[in-house]
């Protein structure tokens, strides 16, 4: 199940597109991340998008796929280019990392826990 989450505390099971377009576009200083979780009880590890809205007007935008050495980290000035990274991944396309230069960042998280943003 796809469960999106803003810092406003808005938790949003099986989100639509317009809603996933709707809370990015929403994103503000007091309300700056969106969270795309992908819940499965039957497999291990961790699977989300998220993104945050810098105190530059950027977009951190990162993902893991299941394990702490399988995070990355890009960032944008585009939110076009972020809705469009965070529908693919919801929708489970191949292709949805294609227009952004990913770097994996799996080094910095030693226990396996979602990372804070910011």
């Amino acid at each position: 199940m796809l469960i999106a989450t803003n810092e406003a505390g808005r938790v949003v099971k099986r989100p639509s597109k317009p809603v996933i377009g709707t809370m990015l576009a929403n994103l503000h200083r007091g309300n700056a991340h969106l969270v795309l979780e992908r819940l499965d009880e039957e497999a291990d590890g961790s699977w989300y998008a998220q993104v945050l809205l810098r105190d530059d007007n950027t977009y951190q935008l990162e993902y893991r796929d299941g394990v702490a050495a399988e995070h990355y980290q890009t960032r944008t000035v585009s939110q076009e280019k972020v809705l469009a990274a965070m529908l693919g991944w919801a929708a489970g396309r191949r292709d949805w990392r294609d227009a952004l230069m990913w770097n994996n960042i799996g080094f910095q998280f030693e226990t396996g826990a979602a990372p804070p943003l910011g």
